[in-house]
């Protein structure tokens, strides 16, 4: 399998679909002409990490890693090494914008961990923080018949049939600064891992900061208090493309009919 190459070059062009709409409202990046330096997400920032030091974005090239870790340097300094015209870390940078409190914790759950079985034991739990933190993508919902259907890969009942509900009863953030980096350049077999939170109603007809402000709480009390990621028992595979709204061919219904993307549930058999 060809590995994946996000665009060379800054272009805005590649930030135009639906999935990009959250970045667009909040850090209208639609507006920039050019790669932003990591201080540019300085006035952005309101995260503090397990330290209490505020977290802030430097060049990779100008850190002293030392002997550390990345989630290390980030827990003893407070600084993200960010590497300069780099999708990868210019999403990253936006969810520590988005998810301070949940991005705080979970660099604490990595350097606990390196701390108790070191670096080259991979665990269980950093697996699924990693996994989550790379592709995890947070479903908002008030209706718990949306984790059967989308646990249960229904998905021309989710998409299609119910795709009136979205933004009503459901609605889709990413979390994983990989999928936005891939989005970038879409492809048929573009999955991240959903994990589902629940919400009253209400939080649907809130604005986008206080959404995002929510479940951020939300999610932090989810993977300290529930342990929701002692695994990735939790997390659930779910096309991107096929969120409604987050990819320009999935107006057309007959976008579904592809089932070696949208793949029916396997069954274990007894």
């Amino acid at each position: 399998m060809k590995r994946f190459t996000p665009p060379e070059q800054w272009q805005i062009s590649s930030l135009e679909t639906g999935a990009f709409s959250h970045l667009r409202e909040l850090f209208k990046v639609n507006e920039l002409t050019d790669w932003p330096a990591p201080q540019w997400f300085t006035p952005f920032l309101t995260a503090i990490n397990a330290n209490n030091i505020p977290i802030t974005f430097e060049d990779d090239a100008k850190v002293d890693f030392g002997d550390r870790y990345y989630e290390q340097v980030i827990f003893e300094t407070g600084v993200v090494p960010t590497r300069n015209e780099n999708w990868h870390d210019l999403f990253g940078g936006f969810i520590w914008c988005l998810f301070p409190k949940t991005k705080a914790l979970i660099n604490q759950r990595h350097v606990q961990d390196i701390a108790e079985h070191g670096l080259q034991k991979r665990t269980k739990h950093r697996n699924a923080l990693t996994l989550f933190d790379e592709c995890g993508v947070v479903l908002a919902i008030s209706d718990t018949k949306w984790q059967e259907l989308l646990r249960d890969h229904q998905w021309k009942t989710a998409f299609v049939e119910h795709k009136s509900e979205w933004g009503k009863s459901i609605k889709a953030f990413m979390f994983g600064h990989a999928n936005y980096e891939m989005l970038t350049k879409p492809y048929i077999g573009l999955t991240g891992k959903a994990l589902f939170v629940c919400v009253p109603d209400e939080i649907f007809c809130k604005d986008l900061v206080t959404q995002y402000q929510y479940l951020d709480h939300a999610l932090y009390e989810m993977i300290k208090i529930d342990n929701c990621l002692a695994d990735n028992k939790q997390l659930s595979p779910l096309p991107l493309l096929g969120v409604p709204g987050w990819h320009d061919e999935n107006k057309d219904d007959s976008f579904y009919n592809n089932t070696d993307y949208f793949r029916a549930k396997r069954r274990i058999r007894i």
